[in-house]
């Protein structure tokens, strides 16, 4: 019995030993887990850094975000502190660390699709608009391309906002039941802001042409004023870059001065005159004014009166005035239907008159006969 027992006891003992996980293996794991951790902080700090210059392209059907391998470098020389996230790899070398995150996916190197120089055009763009995938996963400087594979965590202004614009939808629905004042206060405010937009477009494509034609050179101000991935200190910068490419030849200049000149001489000659600026501007003070006195009550009276329209014309007597009718009957008709009533009359005597020469046609027939 006693042996029985102390084997029972051992075999406990082997149970608990081999369910038990060792130490020393799992300390690989999770030095890996801690690793691949840290890269990933890492990656999402330097993607959400402004200083790192990035645009969206189309990589097979999909819109990412890519940036340029000089453009890692020099970030990555411009802030070292960044490295510090890496913990034990922060001593690794930029090339390293960008290798590492493309053996993570967490990037992908990618190429242009497009790879000849378009015509007119002396080189290729800065910044192709359609990428695909690059055959070798290996970082490189010299014309390489690199997209973030994973997706990008919304700031909590991102998610206010998406539970927002239901809310602003229901208000742009319900526009018409406003009091009059604010009606005309959003009415003047986006009024406002739309002309200046339109104000602001017309005026820096009028600098910059005028500056082609004079200087020959190519200067947008508020560069970023139409870009799609700028930031809101990016899209109201005022000074443009400087023109890198080539100064254009005095012949495409004056080319272009003399479809200036023609475009503005055929708008002044197919402009409107005052009285058809007049009618238009009236017309259109008219839908606005209608928008702007609509109210439920007016809806309301106005489907009143259909149904009342309706059950007249369908012959439904009034109680109210069923005595006014009988008292009525011999009275004049309402001036709308005179011309009505007279032209019945006049049908009435011409039918009547050839019914008389038929009949009297007929009585002489009869008499030879």
């Amino acid at each position: 019995m006693k042996k029985s027992s102390g084997s029972a006891a051992e075999k406990k003992r082997v149970r608990r030993s081999s369910a038990a996980p060792d130490p020393s293996s799992d300390a690989p794991l999770r030095k890996q887990a801690a690793k691949k951790d840290v890269f990933q902080v890492f990656a999402e700090k330097v993607r959400d850094h402004k200083d790192l210059v990035s645009r969206w392209a189309v990589l097979q059907e999909t819109r990412v975000e890519y940036f340029r391998g000089k453009d890692f470098v020099s970030f990555m020389k411009n802030h070292p502190e960044l490295k510090d996230v890496l913990e034990s790899d922060k001593n690794l070398e930029t090339e390293d660390i960008a290798n590492t995150l493309l053996a993570k996916n967490l990037l992908v190197r990618c190429d242009r699709v497009v790879k000849t120089v378009r015509p007119g055009k002396k080189k290729l763009s800065t910044w192709p608009a359609h990428l695909e995938i690059f055959p070798e996963q290996v970082f490189s400087e010299n014309d390489a391309f690199f997209a973030w594979t994973f997706v990008k965590r919304h700031p909590l202004w991102q998610t206010l906002l998406s539970f927002f614009w239901p809310v602003l939808t229901l208000a742009i629905c319900l526009f018409p039941v406003y009091p009059h004042r604010c009606k005309l206060l959003i009415l003047y405010s986006c009024a406002g802001i739309l002309f200046l937009i339109l104000s602001l477009l017309l005026i820096r494509a009028a600098m910059f042409g005028v500056l082609y034609i004079i200087l020959g050179k190519r200067v947008w101000f508020f560069p970023n004023i139409l870009a799609e991935e700028a930031t809101l200190r990016e899209l109201f910068r005022f000074w443009p870059k400087k023109d890198e490419e080539e100064r254009p030849k005095w012949t495409t200049r004056i080319f272009y001065a003399i479809l200036a000149v023609l475009f503005i001489l055929l708008l002044r000659h197919h402009a409107p005159d005052e009285a058809a600026r007049a009618r238009y501007q009236k017309r259109v003070s008219n839908i606005i004014d209608d928008v702007l006195e609509w109210s439920p009550s007016l809806a309301l009276s106005g489907m009143m009166d259909k149904q009342q329209n309706v059950s007249n014309a369908t012959g439904s007597p009034d109680p109210a005035s069923q005595p006014n009718r009988t008292a009525g009957e011999h009275s004049a008709p309402p001036d709308g239907d005179e011309d009505d009533i007279n032209t019945s009359a006049e049908q009435y005597n011409t039918e009547v008159i050839d019914n008389n020469i038929d009949d009297a046609s007929e009585d002489d027939k009869h008499q030879h006969d």
